[in-house]
Formats: C-alpha cells, structure tokens, sequence
C-alpha cells in the first residue's frame, strides 16, 4: 500500500458468476471516523459484515459508500417455490365472495397468481457463502483496489503540494530571524534616541540602559519558536516515510504551526514581520485545506 492516501476516491469491479455480472462500486470522501454505507440486494443483506469488514481493510477514515449490484438473468440463482395451501385459501375465499355477490364466472388462474404471496423466492441463505466467495468478494476487491490506486496518486499529488508549501514556509521562517537581530539594533537606537530626549542633557547610565536593552532583546526572542518550528518542519516531512495514515498527526502539526506563528508575531512588533506572518498563516490554511484529504 502506497502512502499517504487521499480519502476521496472512486472503484469499480466485476465478476461474472452463474450468467449474472455482479457489480461493486466504492465511493469515498473525507472524513473525520471511518464511516462506511452499504447497498446490497434485499436477499444479500446478510453479507454486509463481511463487506464491512473488507472495506474496513483498506480505509481507516473516510466516508464510503458500497454499493452491489446484480444484471443478468435472475433464474440463474433464484429457485422459486409454490405456496399450494395459501392458494388454496384464495380460491376458496374467492368463490365465496362470487356466490355472496351473485357473480358470474369463474376463477381463473391468472386472476388467482394476481396474488404475488403464491410464488416467492426460497430463501437464498444457505448460498450465500457460495456467492460471495465466487463474485461479490472478487468483484468488492477489485473495486478497493481501483480506489486504492485512485488514492494513491491523489496522495502523491497531495505529498508534492505540501511539501512544495512547507519549503516555503520554511523559507519564510528563515527570513523572520534574519530579521530579528538588525530589529533588535533599531530597537536599542530608538530607546536611546528616546532617552536622549527625555533626559534632555543628563548623562545615560550605561548600566541601566544595558539592563533596559536585555529586557527588550528578551521580549523579541523568538528562539525557542524557531526551534520549534523547525522540529515540526522535520518531523512533517517524516511522516510522509511511515507506512501508515498520516492525516491526523500532520492536522496536529498544522496547528502548533499557527500557535507558534501566532506567538512570533505577537513578540515581534514590527509591520515587516506581521506582513511575513499573514503570509505564514496563509500557506498553512492552505496545507491545512490539503490535508483534510489524507488518510
């Protein structure tokens, strides 16, 4: 199985048995569970735990719709049989009713097999094993194997597009703290400009005005979100290199991008780098939108 995998996908399968061509169709999209809808033939109800269960195989989230179908002709299977002693009492109920009436005529046969309770289907139970391992099963496998391939060339369009914006988002990052140090020296010329001004012509105490400059670097150091970030830019993209779903722990790192982000852009006081941080939050909208596809 190739990963990651999209959850939005369409299969198809076939599978001739007993002149009839059984037909399986799997339809999936996004979703936050594994929620699976059956539709099977009212007589074949008793297969959809096993559909379920095949289905459950191959998707671990998504919304899925199954739906088996049959076409050919139906006396392949069906084995029909005759309830003699219910037509029976129709015909004699009948007739009552023509003599009670005064009704001319007799009761026919096509007037008596009106009555569709006559003639039903045996119960198809005991071939249920049969026709499931002989042309819904095949047919249900090829068709999770059409989506499967589906989903993994969407997932692999996906991987290109995340990583793509995650460069960039690095990039961007990079930027910010090349920025902070030449922020931090504007910062310490307007405090002193300032000072110079308040102070008019009294001597700066050079103590003092290193202690004010350290409080103020310490409210711009960003450090620690830096490194942050650059852990989860690591450990983004080595997730795409385990063979299992993905989708929830990169929607986890998406948001401690934004809360990291977020916490940048509130130290940092300047419109340069408030300008960079709507960039940021833009790219991981973007990503976020993307990876609600992936399993």
């Amino acid at each position: 199985m190739k990963r990651p995998l999209s959850m939005t996908a369409f299969g198809r399968g076939e599978c001739c048995h007993e002149n009839r061509t059984w037909i399986a169709e799997i339809k999936s999209v996004n979703h936050r569970f594994c929620d699976i809808k059956i539709r099977i033939p009212r007589n074949y109800g008793a297969l959809e735990e096993k559909i379920k269960k095949e289905v459950e195989s191959c998707y671990s989230r998504g919304h899925v719709e199954v739906t088996i179908s049959c076409n050919g002709s139906a006396a392949a299977t069906m084995h029909l049989k005759t309830d003699i002693e219910l037509a029976r009492q129709y015909l004699t109920c009948m007739n009552e009713i023509s003599s009670a009436l005064h009704l001319e005529g007799n009761v026919d046969l096509a007037l008596l097999l009106a009555n569709r309770d006559l003639i039903v289907p045996e119960d198809t139970t005991e071939d249920l094993d049969r026709i499931w391992d002989s042309a819904i099963s095949p047919a249900l496998r090829e068709a999770l194997a059409n989506a499967e391939d589906m989903r993994a060339n969407e997932g692999a369009n996906l991987r290109k597009d995340l990583i793509d914006r995650l460069v960039t988002f690095s990039k961007a990052a990079d930027t910010v703290e090349k920025m902070v140090p030449e922020l931090l020296r504007e910062k310490e010329t307007t405090l002193r400009e300032r000072l110079a001004v308040l102070l008019d012509k009294l001597e700066i105490d050079p103590a003092r005005l290193a202690q004010e400059v350290a409080i103020m670097a310490d409210k711009l150091d960003v450090t620690e979100e830096l490194v942050r970030l650059r852990s989860h830019i690591d450990q983004f993209t080595g997730f795409f290199d385990l063979d299992e779903p993905i989708g929830r722990r990169l929607d986890f790192l998406i948001q401690e991008f934004l809360r990291e982000t977020n916490t940048m852009a509130s130290k940092i006081a300047n419109a340069e780098i408030a300008h960079l941080s709507v960039e940021l939050k833009n790219e991981l909208e973007k990503m976020r939108e993307q990876v609600q596809n992936l399993e």
